[in-house]
């Protein structure tokens, strides 16, 4: 069992930037492919970015890319998503996932958190 709790969510001006955390327990979690995927009012999850299990390899939704970035430390057993240029159609709830094989569907996670919002203001 994983358990994730997210962090870091909030309020910015369009153009701003947020870091979410979200924090792992057990043992185990340098073993998990971590993603970050997201759901706004009225509409399905969508994958946003995911790493694998060593960190070594993260992609990215194309709404994206080129502003978010995904990265580990096991040591904390914590995984972030730094959002940069961040615009109102990136509001929504954000959520982490853990996965053994990764990928980019959520039925490809295990393990989820409970979300953190975040809002950007036009």
């Amino acid at each position: 069992q994983v358990q994730l709790v997210e962090s870091g969510g909030g309020l910015v001006q369009g153009g701003g930037s947020l870091r979410l955390s979200c924090a792992a327990s057990g043992r185990t979690f340098s073993s998990y492919a971590m993603g970050w995927f997201r759901q706004a009012p009225g509409k399905e999850r969508e994958f946003v970015a995911a790493d694998s299990w060593s960190g070594k390899s993260t992609y990215y939704a194309d709404s994206v890319k080129g502003r978010f970035t995904i990265s580990r430390d096991n040591a904390k057993n914590t995984v972030y998503l730094q959002m940069n240029s961040l615009k109102p159609e990136d509001t929504a709830v954000y959520y982490c996932a853990a996965s053994v094989g990764g990928g980019r569907r959520s039925r490809d996670y295990d393990f989820w958190g409970q979300g953190t919002q975040v809002t950007v203001s036009s």
